[in-house]
């Protein structure tokens, strides 16, 4: 049985069949954690994701972390019940009107109390390690950031031993990457870092992807920014990013991605180059 198992049973599901008992634990939890005096920023931002925001709550609610914490949520004008999930939840949550991960980080760094600010994605989960070893990683002399490593959930187009072989040659290149172009290997869903470092270098919202990527490389200047791969610390998703294809697509996909990316590793550059080979000029 996996970890995130038990909040499968709500991810992907209208929020009016959710049972109350889950929304009322995952309430209670969530007060228990809220710090007055965090070391760390959880925010969640989501847009239109009713169906999967209370299952990614739900397992925020039980963590286990060390450290002090707050929680809060950016509804980036959503048209759904969102918004409404947040209210019910009990954490603080802001609204932004513009529609882009980076206006809606933007918002929740503006917002964010803690030293260290954490991307959170709703349509994921997080394992209740995740912070914390995250933070043990931040709170280190020089480091600026820290990114982690992700998986799917296996569903009937994605078998878990084609996932398996997919992540593991993806999560290689991305390892192999970080020594010399480390904001490359940058994802948002499992990417941490700085707060005071990151109010200098806000977030890029003139782009649709790569903010994050573009905040890492702006970051470099500061410190250094850390891949890490703790077993502990990945957290799953959905399949947003790489989309409900077949998983032999996907894998050859992945690999053509991974030889465009070997000439980057050691191209000296002012830019950076995004997930969709897009170049942004800093």
């Amino acid at each position: 049985m996996a970890w995130y198992d038990k909040y499968i049973s709500v991810y992907g599901k209208p929020f009016s069949e959710v049972p109350q008992e889950i929304i009322d634990g995952t309430r209670e939890r969530l007060a228990r954690l809220q710090s007055p005096e965090p070391l760390a920023s959880i925010v969640v931002i989501g847009y239109n994701e009713e169906t999967h925001l209370q299952a990614c709550l739900w397992a925020l609610s039980e963590i286990q972390c060390k450290y002090p914490v707050e929680i809060i949520g950016v509804d980036n004008d959503s048209k759904d019940r969102t918004a409404e999930i947040y209210e019910k939840s009990g954490i603080p949550y802001f609204s932004e009107y513009q529609h882009s991960c980076g206006y809606a980080r933007r918002c929740g760094l503006q917002h964010a109390k803690g030293k260290y600010y954490f991307d959170v994605d709703s349509d994921t989960i997080y394992p209740p390690q995740y912070f914390e070893i995250m933070l043990d990683h931040l709170t280190k002399p020089g480091v600026v950031c820290a990114s982690a490593t992700w998986g799917y959930f296996p569903d009937e187009n994605h078998s878990k031993l084609g996932l398996k072989i997919y992540e593991m040659t993806r999560d290689l290149f991305l390892w192999i990457q970080h020594f010399k172009r480390p904001e490359l290997s940058v994802r948002g869903l499992v990417f941490a870092y700085n707060a005071d470092y990151g109010r200098k270098e806000p977030y890029r919202v003139d782009i649709i992807r790569g903010e994050d990527g573009s905040m890492a490389f702006n970051l470099k200047k500061y410190g250094k920014i850390v891949f890490v791969r703790d077993r502990r610390c990945r957290a799953v998703t959905g399949y947003g990013t790489i989309g409900n294809k077949p998983m032999y697509v996907i894998f050859f996909e992945n690999i053509r991605t991974q030889l465009k990316g070997i000439a980057r590793i050691f191209h000296k550059t002012d830019h950076y180059i995004d997930k969709e080979d897009n170049i942004v000029k800093k």
